[in-house]
């Protein structure tokens, strides 16, 4: 018995073989694709990015990528903010720039920036990554504590400074998320949060309101801090006493 394909002396025990014998799976696929009709692929340049690609499938297929197609999709100004302007009446908040990836590359053509557009449109936009007042770095407080950012580290000082007794990172009941900071005054536990990335990002912001939620169903008082109270100016002592005013001793 013999390979089909290279002609290979085999052998076969009887209940192995079969109308078709091959000596390895190289063979098999060698004979078996010269059954098949040859496929010329058409090829085609983008006519975004420029790049020659090989076009193996029936249709209309013009460009090289889902990005190039988006991109070559001509949109005027005022369509780009009214696609903005729509996503805000939908999303009851202005769209971070990666939940409308098709008409980013266009704004920044038109506009200069995706924020810049966002502008454009009357809208205030969110604040970048670079210019968050809250940044994820591994700050010590006055009093030993480790705080996530320097802004946190501000707040844990100003409680030092005050004689307020605290504990970082507080478990809420019955939950993986943590407060900030856990205080009992008067016999009464005392939840503070520094939201540094409130109306920043929505998946923050859907923690918050779940933080929330948890005080109002345990019954914790929740003290909660922005970066207004800290930035430009440091306002705790004004802002953080009024909200500590009915827990301190008259």
């Amino acid at each position: 018995m013999f390979c089909e394909n290279c002609g290979k002396r085999l052998e076969r025990t009887l209940h192995a073989i079969s109308p078709h014998n091959y000596c390895s799976l190289s063979c098999a696929a060698i004979f078996n694709n010269r059954k098949r009709p040859e496929r010329n692929a058409e090829k085609i340049k983008c006519p975004t990015c420029g790049k020659v690609f090989k076009k193996w499938v029936v249709g209309n297929k013009k460009y090289c990528s889902m990005e190039c197609c988006a991109e070559a999709k001509c949109y005027k100004p005022e369509d780009l903010l009214e696609i903005i302007r729509n996503a805000v009446r939908d999303l009851k908040r202005v769209p971070a720039r990666r939940e409308l990836k098709s008409i980013n590359d266009s704004c920044k053509k038109l506009f200069g920036s995706w924020n810049k557009a966002v502008a454009a449109a009357g809208l205030q936009p969110n604040r970048s990554h670079g210019d968050r007042m809250y940044k994820r770095i591994m700050t010590k407080a006055s009093d030993g504590h480790f705080c996530d950012s320097m802004s946190e580290a501000v707040v844990d000082n100003w409680l030092a400074e005050n004689d307020i007794p605290h504990e970082k990172d507080v478990h809420y009941p019955n939950t993986h998320h943590k407060a900030d900071w856990g205080i009992i005054l008067k016999n009464q536990k005392i939840f503070v949060e520094y939201f540094g990335l409130a109306n920043d990002s929505p998946r923050y912001d859907r923690t918050v309101k779940e933080k929330r939620q948890l005080c109002r169903e345990n019954e914790i008082p929740l003290i909660e801090i922005y970066p207004k109270d800290i930035f430009p100016r440091n306002s705790l002592n004004q802002n953080l006493k009024n909200k500590f005013e009915e827990f301190f001793e008259a």
